[in-house]
């Protein structure tokens, strides 16, 4: 699998240079159906096979100790066995090594990493907006259950005492808040303009019919307070599944290109709250029922 950006610039023909898109890529490995590892994840076996430490190797590629065991722990489990072993007792807080197989995944991905730059070179020469067309089948080709999946751009990064309050800019001008610790901020590169995805499961969205002081922000302790438009009721035994096109920038209404979020509520609810095709509500949701993912 892998994503692809603008990387640099190049002079176009005449007197004058203009920027000329070209594209990057990454590529990560997979595990049965489960990401085992990217460039972020190589780099780090890589340092601990260069350093012997699991200190250093985290100081190398610029994340905190823990985030450094957990990513390890990670790869194991997914592998099915040990990439990297721990001795008690070794220089640096203890000595960190390499079993063979974790050695040959190195190797493996940078075989697989020189393969992939000539396929994007290829591919980038051949067709039209190739890296706007790959990274758009890369998100597409998701699988969670989570029914809503938004992507978006980080707009802001709130350090906090123990977590990370990390805003998501929707494309259609609304945002989305999520919470996560500090280490899941290090390991998903979460940075203001960094893309990423945020996964909310219908289940957890709450839906308020709005009323005449509509635009208004609700008085409610939920952070995510998405507006926009009913444009599917689907009734069922037990529960109502409502999909909502949220509003635009300023509060512009809906278009075709807006962005859809689907709520699951009770028979009962609906027909408390009155909810039909073509109807007005906001999607309420709590900041720590959002989970943040990035491509690598």
């Amino acid at each position: 699998m892998s994503e692809h950006s603008p990387s640099s610039e190049r002079p176009a023909t005449g007197s004058r240079s203009a920027p000329t898109l070209e594209l990057g890529g990454s590529v990560w490995l997979r595990a049965g159906h489960e990401t085992l590892g990217g460039a972020a994840r190589i780099a780090l076996l890589a340092a601990i096979r260069d350093t012997g430490s699991i200190t250093s190797a985290a100081k190398a590629v610029g994340i905190s100790y823990k985030s450094a065991w957990d990513a390890v722990d990670a790869m194991n489990n997914l592998a099915g066995e040990p990439l990297v072993m721990r001795a008690v007792g070794g220089k640096g807080g203890g000595g960190t090594a390499l079993t063979p197989r974790g050695h040959r995944l190195i190797e493996t991905f940078h075989a697989v990493e020189r393969e992939h730059r000539k396929f994007i070179e290829r591919a980038s020469a051949a067709i039209e907006d190739f890296a706007g067309d790959w990274a758009l089948i890369g998100r597409i080709g998701m699988k969670t259950s989570a029914r809503n999946q938004l992507y978006g751009t980080v707009s802001a990064v709130t350090r906090g005492s123990v977590n990370d309050e990390i805003s998501l800019a929707l494309p259609g001008g609304q945002s989305v808040v999520s919470v996560v610790t500090h280490e899941s901020t290090e390991t998903l590169g979460l940075a203001v303009g960094a893309p990423a995805f945020a996964l909310v499961k219908a289940s957890w969205v709450m839906l308020v019919a709005d009323e005449a002081d509509a635009g208004q922000p609700l008085r409610l302790s939920a952070r995510n307070q998405l507006s926009g438009l009913m444009t599917q009721v689907t009734r069922g035994a037990v529960n109502t599944e409502v999909s909502l096109a949220l509003d635009g920038a300023a509060g512009s209404p809906p278009d075709v290109n807006s962005t859809v979020i689907t709520a699951v509520v009770t028979n009962e609810s609906a027909d408390t709250l009155a909810l039909a095709e073509g109807k007005r509500a906001t999607a309420v949701f709590k900041a720590s029922s959002v989970i943040l993912g990035t491509a690598d």
